[in-house]
């Protein structure tokens, strides 16, 4: 019985043992191989004196040890934070800190530049560097160990209980205010995923699925345990260009592709070989152009299109059948096997057909909440009304904050979104915390980050702001700052300077709305 979500790999290790289940430039691993990593990883985490349910974070690009090191830290009965390697030192230092991580599993030059940051660490006891072969930088408060350190000979060290309601893995996905919030996934949310998402696409055995997407992302995570669940292999790729993942698609025969709308766009414009193994592309993180579903279609006749919607705090919620897709495109479809969505109103009572409402999500897939944040666990984790009489527990599910529409049938369609959120290549990106950085700068007075309808970005990030002291605006030291400071996704496009102060609400609060109307057809009237 798979209850835990390490126990994905070991349960295939045990019936598909010398099936290839990672694939790594050329590295193969069959599921004996894995298991004996994951395990190996366990045993130094423990030997390095990791506590139950106490935070692993991993720091680094898609590769093997990423994947021994993130299962592992959950076979030892810890918590595995996955961190994106594309964030910079003061937001990976912000995770470290949020989270109290206890062991962090980074490489050498990255830990290089890390050094400064981690200082304010003060959780943080071990450092473990998965290239002792280079030098690292003196330890502070922490020690640095290399990570094929073999623990003590001797009996090895049992790990700590755990059972499936427990932690399993902490992701961060940023808020509509302040900085990123940690999603806390059990065991069983993770399990439950995987298991409702081969479901769906009827993974097997056969299935090679490439994962480009971020493991620090769900959607980039699911590549993983969906391939484990079922004895599939996963190929990791950390791809520079868009056209190298079309080469690996022909040389490795991959079945399953995962990508976000601003990937799809840029693949669907390339030339793709005849006679590909591709079964399946799925879409999530925002919805696919009908030009680019188009066009995927017709570079991949056989494969099968599934077009979804999800979110952190539950994973994924609905899928669009790819018998639909050409009856609906522009359809989330209907939720996913062990899942129920609702519509509901303010106050809770069930939406009319075609009325616009909340999507809620409940079911195993609900996560545990915000990490140490309960007051925005309360406002997004709330309870349902009582879908059994004579039950006096409440159940709790997750409002999305997603404005929907089900029509006749019960397909279900995407409408808004409540909050400020700006949704860019794949990622939510919180305007404040790009504030932050700016006005760190000292070069504006005021400033505002916006998402702003963009044909292949889905949005792009416009930078408002006012000069500081009526002085002019230092424009090449501003974006120098932000490319210093964001991770590229995070850049804004473009900066709009203005002389005069920007909009209020009633409340005080900068209008982000009415100041974002003037650049509502600002990308799209230029095809940009």
């Amino acid at each position: 019985m798979t209850d835990l979500v390490h126990t994905l790999i070991f349960r295939s290790a045990d019936r598909f043992a010398d099936r290839e289940a990672l694939l790594y430039q050329g590295r193969r691993m069959d599921y004996t191989a894995l298991a004996d990593a994951v395990e190996a990883a366990s045993q130094a985490l423990l030997a390095a004196g990791l506590d139950r349910g106490e935070r692993v974070a991993v720091y680094l690009e898609k590769r093997p040890e990423t994947v021994a090191a993130l299962f592992g830290a959950a076979a030892a009965g810890g918590v595995f934070v996955p961190v994106n390697p594309l964030l910079k030192p003061e937001q990976v230092a912000y995770i470290l800190r949020d989270c109290n991580v206890r062991i962090l599993v980074t490489s050498a030059d990255r830990l290089r530049l890390l050094a400064e940051n981690l200082l304010q660490c003060h959780d943080l006891h071990t450092v473990m560097v998965i290239d002792p072969g280079t030098s690292a930088p003196p330890a502070a408060h922490f020690t640095v160990l290399p990570w094929n350190a073999t623990p003590a000979i001797g009996i090895p060290a049992a790990p700590h209980r755990a059972i499936d309601g427990d932690m399993a893995a902490i992701l961060y996905t940023s808020g509509s205010t302040g900085k990123p919030k940690g999603v806390v996934l059990s065991h069983r949310n993770l399990v439950a995923g995987a298991a409702s998402v081969s479901e769906y696409l009827e993974n097997t055995l056969d299935d090679r699925i490439l994962a480009v997407l971020p493991l620090s992302f769900d959607y980039g995570l699911s590549q993983l345990t969906t391939a484990f669940l079922t004895g599939a292999t996963s190929v990791l790729m950390n791809y520079l260009l868009p056209r190298d993942i079309i080469g690996i698609l022909e040389k490795e025969r991959i079945t399953g592709l995962a990508a976000v709308p601003p990937l799809w766009i840029q693949l669907a414009q390339l030339v793709w070989p005849e006679n590909l193994a591709l079964r399946y592309l799925t879409n999530s993180g925002g919805a696919m152009p009908r030009a680019t579903l188009d066009l995927l279609r017709h570079r991949a006749p056989h494969a099968r299109v599934f077009l979804m919607y999800g979110l952190t705090e539950a994973f994924r919620s609905t899928y669009l059948p790819p018998d639909e897709v050409e009856k609906r495109p522009d359809s989330i479809g209907k939720a996913i096997p062990n899942a129920e969505v609702l519509v509901l109103r303010e106050d809770g009572s069930p939406c009319a057909t075609g009325e616009p409402g909340e999507l809620v999500h409940r079911g195993a897939l609900v996560s545990m909440g915000y990490w140490n944040d309960p007051e925005k666990t309360a406002e997004r984790f709330k309870p349902v009304g009582p879908l059994h009489t004579g039950l006096t527990i409440p159940e709790l599910a997750v409002w999305s904050g997603d404005t929907v529409r089900r029509d006749e049938e019960g397909f279900l369609y995407f409408i808004g979104r409540r909050d400020d959120m700006i949704k860019t290549s794949g990622y939510r990106v919180s305007p404040t915390e790009i504030e932050e950085v700016v006005y760190a700068t000292g070069l504006v007075g005021e400033a505002a980050a916006l998402g702003i309808p963009h044909p292949v970005l889905g949005q792009a990030i416009v930078l408002v702001v006012t000069p500081r002291d009526g002085a002019g605006l230092d424009h090449d030291g501003l974006l120098a700052a932000c490319k210093r400071d964001l991770p590229a996704f995070m850049l804004p496009s473009r900066i709009e300077p203005r002389k005069e102060s920007l909009p209020r609400n009633p409340n005080g609060k900068i209008d982000r709305r009415s100041l974002g109307q003037a650049f509502q057809n600002l990308f799209m009237d230029n095809e940009t």
